[in-house]
């Protein structure tokens, strides 16, 4: 266990004791990194209804669209929210 924390950039180095550790089925993303970013009233409001509506998490809605983004960075913003918000509500049915 110490090698894959050394492996995935962690500082616990190999002196860690993980014997009474337990496995688990489910890991959260590795690379988040708690970020306070401030949104507009209505941006945020219409972000809150997306996610109330679809049954996602705020939070993870905001990094869809904005990873979404990163990736087609030739693609207008505008054309990207308009495709993750039609997925989403395809989701909610």
């Amino acid at each position: 266990c110490a090698a894959v924390g050394r492996q995935l950039g962690s500082p616990m180095g190999t002196d860690v004791e993980l014997s009474s550790g337990q496995r688990t089925t489910t890991i959260t993303s590795l690379a988040a990194h708690p970020c306070a970013v401030h949104l507009d009233t209505d941006v945020h409001a219409w972000f809150e209804g997306l996610a109330l509506r679809s049954g996602s998490d705020l939070a993870a809605l905001v990094n869809a669209v904005l990873r979404d983004h990163v990736h087609r960075a030739g693609e207008p913003l505008e054309r990207t929210l308009r495709r993750v918000l039609r997925e989403e509500l395809r989701k909610a049915g």
